[in-house]
């Protein structure tokens, strides 16, 4: 199943909380404070993983929550912090306050991560307490909340061909032909209901990749017809590839209609390369007076020439900047993390987040 939108409550662990503890040794009847410092809380970061390529895996998670620091304890020991919790995302995630709406960051290469809730810092001991008039401090400060927010994620797949049409006009055709991919293909329109990517082979070592967008209506760009959810991937493709029927009566129309979607949608699309595509041209149509390669996929005529032309295009132009990118001093190295740290970032897919009862 293809999810491309998710909404989640996440939380970081809360601190632990510093105590009060006297060091009691024999003929020491006066020892000093030695209450340790509570352990700061895990945090809850995002981290990209390229072998997923929806959000299913959060589809039915309401809530994730990280693990709180533990208390201090006497002899000056502090609380062991809390264990981080890591989320695991497809490349093209885009992440938003809920709440708010705000863009908070756009991760599309493969173990980028993303600290999203930090963990709250862990409250001092009494040890921190004593001074020359006060050598038996009874205080001791408790450890503060991580911080928490509601997300919603959005997944804007990664292609280097966006394929944009109206509903039935040969799209998963031409994608089954020249990939590997199998959308369903049928005399209907909307067969296509969620996006499908299929890998095109250009030669012994080269390739691109083609998403088959599902089909537009006019009044997409407003939202009808899930026409932003469609949309809405289309902004990650290099080039884009604009399919009408040979059989079109009236071509100029469907073109402006299309463009149209696209420019109200995100002006910046204008400015893609594109090749327009006459699709079904075993079944006849009239002549055009617009720059256009006619192909049929049941004969498989001028099915190369497109490749090629796509491929030329794909190498020439640049992949379109992502939404917000973070510092690159913001985000986490793989080689930052512990192999132990590492085999902690699928918790936010157990049922038992592991926290002691005592600290919730």
């Amino acid at each position: 199943m293809f999810i491309d939108r998710i909404e989640i409550e996440i939380k970081a662990g809360r601190g632990g909380d510093g105590i009060v503890s006297f060091r009691r040794e024999k003929f020491m009847p006066k020892g000093g404070p030695d209450g340790g410092d509570g352990g700061r809380g895990g945090s809850v970061i995002l981290r990209v993983d390229a072998e997923l390529g929806t959000l299913l895996d959060l589809r039915y998670r309401q809530s994730i929550k990280a693990d709180n620091g533990r208390h201090g304890k006497g002899k000056q020991m502090s609380g062991r912090g809390g264990k981080n919790v890591y989320i695991r995302i497809p490349p093209g995630t885009v992440i938003f306050d809920a709440t708010s709406g705000e863009l908070i960051g756009d991760l599309t290469e493969d173990k980028q991560e993303l600290a999203i809730a930090g963990g709250g810092r862990g409250g001092k001991g009494n040890q921190h307490f004593a001074t020359p008039t006060n050598r038996t401090p009874r205080k001791a400060t408790e450890g503060k909340p991580g911080q928490q927010m509601r997300l919603r994620l959005e997944l804007k797949l990664l292609a280097d061909v966006g394929l944009v049409g109206l509903p039935n006009a040969g799209k998963s055709t031409l994608l089954s032909v020249i990939s590997a991919a199998r959308p369903e293909v049928a005399a209907y329109p909307f067969t296509t209901l969620t996006p499908h990517l299929g890998i095109v082979k250009v030669g012994d070592y080269e390739s691109f990749v083609v998403a088959d967008i599902p089909g537009l209506i006019e009044g997409a760009a407003e939202g009808k017809g899930l026409g932003h959810q469609f949309l809405s991937h289309v902004e990650r493709t290099r080039v884009l590839a604009i399919l009408i029927e040979s059989l079109d009566e009236n071509p100029d129309e469907t073109l402006r209609v299309l463009l149209k979607e696209l420019e109200e949608f995100n002006a910046d699309l204008m400015n893609r390369p594109r090749i327009i595509i006459r699709t079904k041209n075993d079944l006849g149509g009239e002549l055009w007076d617009v720059e256009d390669i006619r192909i049929s996929g049941a004969t498989r005529e001028n099915v190369d020439k497109v490749v090629r032309e796509l491929y030329e295009l794909v190498k020439t132009t640049p992949a379109p900047p992502v939404q917000w990118r973070l510092p690159d001093d913001q985000l986490a190295k793989d080689d930052d993390h512990t192999d132990e740290d590492k085999a902690e970032w699928e918790w936010a897919f157990e049922d038992d987040p592991k926290n002691d009862p005592d600290e919730d």
